[in-house]
C-alpha cells in the first residue's frame, strides 16, 4: 500500500465528481425518450425531433378533425416530435394529461409550501442553528484539530456554490444568516452586503434536496468545540456517573435521562449494524486494501481524464468501463480502510472490562435490550453533534474521532469542481402560481361541476325560448279570440234579422239557446250578443298585434342570444395552463406532529411540454407556448405534461404508437399518454374536449424499459455526493492515518525483532 494514500488523494476525489456528473456512454442501452415537443398545422417546426409517424412513416394527426362543427375554429392537424437519449438519467418517465376544467389548484399548492417554511423548514434551521455556532467557533479555535477540521469542512463547503450570493457556503456560514439577523436589519444592507449572509431559509427550502442533507452532515463534521473528543469523553463517564450528576433520586433521575438522551439513543441504534459490520470485516479490509493494482488505478484515471479528440467512440466506451470498474475498486477501498482504522482506533481504547471495540462489536439486540448503556455516548456529544445525528451515521461520528489534524489537511480537495446548490432544480417551482396542484377530490369535484355546468345555451337564452313559446301561445289565442267574436258577431247579427220578421205573430214561440221566447225577445237576446262580440273582436285583434310585436323582439332576442351563446361556447377563453403540475399523492406527507408538509421531491413536478405557438397566434396572449393537444379548436384545452421521476422507468423510444379508431390495446402495452390519476391510455379526441363528437378516437400508446438503474434526478446531489458526505473526502484523511498507524506498528515489529 505505499502508494495508497496518494492514488486516494490524487483520483479519488475525479472518482466522485464523476459520479457527482456521470459521464457515461451507453454503447448497448436502447433509445429512450429525452423530450417532447407538439407541432400544430405541420412539422415544420420539429426539424431535429422524431416525427411520430405510421408504417408508413407518414406524421399521424393525433387531432384527427376534431375541431369541426358550425361556429367551431375548424381544423388544425397535431403532431408529435421527440428527442433520443441513451442515459436513464435523462429520460422522460411518464406522459400525463391535463384538461382546463380538470381539477387543479395553485392556492392550495403556495399554501403548502407557505406550511412547509413554517412546518418544516424553519424548525429544522432551529434545531441546526447550534451546530453551526460550533463550526463558527471551531473557525476561530485555538485548537489545532478542531481548527483544521472545521477549516477542512469550509473548504468541501466552498464547492457547492449560491447562486444568489456567487459565494461558497463554508465562507458564507461564517457570517450570520439572513434568518438569524432578521428582515429588517438585513434590508439596510446594500445589496453587495447582502452577498455576505446567506439566505438560510431559501436554502433549505429551494436547493436539491440532497444538497441540504450534504450540508447538514458537513456541518455536523465540523461541530464539537472541546479540546477532547467525543469518543474521549464517553469512555469516561457511565450511566452512574449521570445519574449521580443529576442530583435526583434514582427513580426520578432514570425518567430524567430517558427524557434527555433517550431519542438520540435510539437514533444512533439505528446505524449501530453499519458500524458493527465494518469493524468485524477487518481482517477482510486489509486483504482487499493489500491487493489494490495501484498503479492500474491510476493509469485508468489518467486514461479517462484524457481529452484527446482522435479517440474513437470504442476507445471511450472502454476508457469509461476501465475507469468505473478501478474507481469502484478505490471507492471500496475507502470503506475498506475505514474498517481499518476504526478497528485499530477502538482496540486501542479501554472500556469496562474490555476495549471500545469489543463494545461496538456488540450484537444491536444487546444494546436495544438496554438502550442506557448508549446514554453516556450521546451525553459524550456536542450540542452541534446531537443536533446533527439525523444526518449523520455512529460511523462517521466514529472517523470524526478518529481523524487528526494531519489527516483533513492531507485531504487536498482543491481539485474538485465547484458545483451550484441549485443544480437540477428548476427554482420558478417556488414562484407563487406557477405550480399546479392535482388530487382525486379536486378532478372528482371537477368533473361533478362540469356535468352541473356543461350547457350549450345561457339561462337567459334559455328563457328567451320559454317567453318566446308563452308569446306564441298567446299570439294563437288572441287571433283566435278575434276571429272567433268577428265571426260570432255576424252570428248574431243573422239571427237578429231572421227573428225580426216574426215579432208580429202573437204568441210565436221560438226555441233559442235552449229557451222557449218570443220572436221579439229572440231579437233583443240576438242583439246584446252582437253588441258583445263587436265589442269582444277588435280587444282580440289588439292583443294579437301586440303578441305579434313581442312575438318579433322575443325572436330577434333569442336569435340573438343563441347566436352569441353559440359564439361564446366555440370560442371560449382558455385559461393559463400552469407551467407544472404534481399529484397530491406524490407531493403530502406528515411530519412527527401529523402536520401536513410538503415532500421535497424534485422529480414529482410534471413539466408542461411546449410548442410551436407564436405571438401572432390567437391563443398565445391566454396559453403562450405550452402544448394543446386539441390544437387551440377545441372547448377547452388538453395540455400535455412530461416527467424525469427517479422512482419510474424511463420510456422506450421505438415503443411509441398510435392507435387509431381502434378499441383493442395493442398487444404487450399496458399504458400509454393518460390523464392525471389514470393509467389507462385516453383517448385525445373525448367528446367533452372537442366539437366533433364524431372524431376517431386516438390514443398514444408507450412501454417502459425495465430493469433499468436508478436514475438521479439530474443534480449533482445524488448517490455520489452523499458518499462524500459519507465520508469519501474525510476518509481520504482517515486513510492516511491508517496507514501511518499501519506503519508505525509495522516498524516498532521489526524494532521489537
Amino acid at each position: 500500500m505505499k502508494k495508497l494514500s496518494r492514488v486516494v488523494i490524487a483520483i479519488l476525489l475525479v472518482i466522485i465528481m464523476a459520479t457527482l456528473l456521470p459521464i457515461q456512454v451507453f454503447a448497448d442501452t436502447p433509445d429512450y425518450i429525452s423530450e417532447v415537443k407538439i407541432a400544430m398545422g405541420n412539422t415544420d417546426s420539429l426539424k431535429g425531433y422524431i416525427v411520430l409517424s405510421d408504417s408508413n412513416n407518414k406524421p399521424i394527426d393525433l387531432n384527427q378533425k376534431s375541431g369541426g362543427g358550425s361556429f367551431s375554429k375548424g381544423e388544425k392537424a397535431v403532431y408529435l416530435g421527440y428527442k433520443t437519449t441513451k442515459e436513464p438519467q435523462e429520460a422522460i418517465t411518464d406522459l400525463a394529461l391535463m384538461n382546463m376544467n380538470g381539477g387543479y389548484e395553485t392556492t392550495d399548492y403556495d399554501t403548502l409550501m407557505e406550511g412547509q417554511i413554517k412546518n418544516q423548514i424553519i424548525p429544522m434551521i432551529q434545531d441546526f442553528q447550534v451546530a453551526i455556532d460550533e463550526y463558527r467557533a471551531n473557525l476561530k479555535s485555538n485548537n489545532r484539530f478542531n481548527n483544521q477540521r472545521a477549516e477542512y469542512i469550509k473548504n468541501a463547503l466552498n464547492k457547492f456554490i449560491d447562486d444568489d450570493t456567487g459565494k461558497g457556503l463554508g465562507d458564507l456560514l461564517v457570517n450570520e444568516t439572513k434568518f438569524e439577523m432578521g428582515d429588517e436589519a438585513y434590508n439596510k444592507l446594500s445589496e453587495e452586503e447582502k452577498k455576505n449572509h446567506a439566505d438560510i431559509v431559501t436554502i433549505f427550502a429551494q436547493s436539491n434536496g440532497k444538497a441540504t442533507l450534504l450540508l447538514e452532515n458537513l456541518i455536523t463534521r465540523a461541530c464539537d468545540t472541546e479540546k477532547n473528543t467525543w469518543v474521549d469523553r464517553f469512555k469516561d463517564t457511565t450511566y452512574e456517573d449521570l445519574i449521580e450528576a443529576t442530583g435526583k433520586s434514582p427513580t426520578d433521575a432514570r425518567k430524567e435521562l430517558a427524557k434527555l438522551y433517550d431519542d438520540d439513543a435510539q437514533t444512533i441504534l439505528g446505524t449501530w449494524d453499519d458500524l458493527r459490520d465494518a469493524l468485524m470485516d477487518y481482517k477482510g479490509a486489509g486483504e482487499r486494501l493489500n491487493n489494490i493494482d495501484e498503479d492500474a488505478v491510476e493509469e485508468a484515471g489518467k486514461d479517462f481524464l484524457d481529452t484527446d479528440e482522435n479517440k474513437s467512440k470504442e476507445e471511450i466506451v472502454e476508457a469509461y468501463k476501465n475507469f468505473d470498474e478501478q474507481g469502484g475498486k478505490v471507492l471500496d477501498s475507502m470503506e475498506d480502510a475505514e474498517a481499518y482504522l476504526l478497528h485499530e482506533y477502538f482496540k486501542g481504547i479501554k472500556y469496562g472490562d474490555g476495549t471500545l471495540l469489543d463494545f461496538f462489536t456488540q450484537e444491536k439486540d444487546v444494546i436495544d435490550e438496554d438502550i442506557t448503556v448508549l446514554y453516556p455516548l450521546v451525553a459524550a456529544l456536542s450540542d452541534g453533534q446531537r443536533a446533527g445525528l439525523t444526518f449523520v451515521s455512529l460511523e462517521q461520528l466514529s472517523v470524526i474521532a478518529a481523524t487528526d489534524a494531519k489527516g483533513y489537511k492531507a485531504a487536498d480537495i482543491d481539485e474538485l469542481k465547484e458545483t451550484s446548490i441549485y443544480d437540477g432544480v428548476d427554482r420558478s417551482i417556488y414562484e407563487k402560481g406557477g405550480v399546479a396542484l392535482t388530487s382525486d377530490s379536486l378532478r372528482k369535484r371537477a368533473a361533478e361541476k362540469s356535468v352541473e355546468e356543461d350547457s350549450l345555451l345561457s339561462k337567459w337564452t334559455i328563457a328567451s325560448y320559454v317567453i318566446a313559446g308563452v308569446t306564441a301561445l298567446g299570439l294563437i289565442g288572441s287571433a283566435a279570440f278575434a276571429i272567433y267574436t268577428s265571426r260570432m258577431a255576424k252570428c248574431a247579427n243573422v239571427c237578429r234579422n231572421a227573428f225580426t220578421n216574426y215579432i208580429d205573430l202573437d204568441g210565436y214561440k221560438i226555441t233559442y239557446y235552449g229557451k222557449e221566447v218570443t220572436a221579439e225577445e229572440a231579437v233583443e237576446i240576438s242583439t246584446k250578443r252582437m253588441n258583445f262580440y263587436n265589442k269582444a273582436s277588435p280587444i282580440g285583434k289588439y292583443m294579437a298585434y301586440g303578441f305579434g310585436a313581442v312575438m318579433v323582439i322575443v325572436t330577434i332576442w333569442s336569435i340573438t342570444s343563441t347566436i352569441s351563446d353559440m359564439k361564446a361556447h366555440y370560442n371560449t377563453n382558455f385559461s393559463p395552463i400552469p407551467k407544472y403540475m404534481v399529484d397530491e399523492k406524490d407531493l403530502i406527507g406528515y411530519n412527527s406532529k401529523g402536520e401536513k408538509i410538503v415532500l421535497k421531491n424534485q422529480s414529482a413536478y410534471y413539466r408542461a411540454v411546449e410548442c410551436n405557438r407564436t405571438k401572432n397566434d390567437e391563443k398565445y396572449s391566454e396559453i403562450g407556448i405550452y402544448a394543446d393537444m386539441n390544437g387551440d379548436v377545441g372547448s377547452q384545452w388538453l395540455a400535455l405534461y412530461s416527467v424525469k421521476n427517479e422512482i419510474e422507468e424511463p420510456i422506450l423510444a421505438s415503443s411509441l404508437t398510435v392507435q387509431v379508431n381502434k378499441k383493442d390495446i395493442p398487444a404487450g402495452y399496458q399504458t400509454g399518454i393518460h390523464m392525471f390519476g389514470s393509467d389507462t391510455a385516453f383517448n385525445l379526441n373525448s367528446s367533452p374536449y372537442v366539437w366533433n363528437k364524431e372524431a376517431p378516437t386516438v390514443q398514444v400508446y408507450f412501454k417502459r424499459a425495465e430493469n433499468v438503474k436508478s436514475k438521479t434526478s439530474g443534480s449533482v446531489f445524488n448517490a455520489g455526493a452523499l458518499a462524500l458526505a459519507g465520508g469519501a473526502g474525510i476518509i481520504i484523511g482517515a486513510i492516511t492515518t491508517s496507514l501511518s498507524l499501519n506503519a508505525k506498528k509495522k516498524k516498532n515489529k521489526a524494532q521489537t525483532a
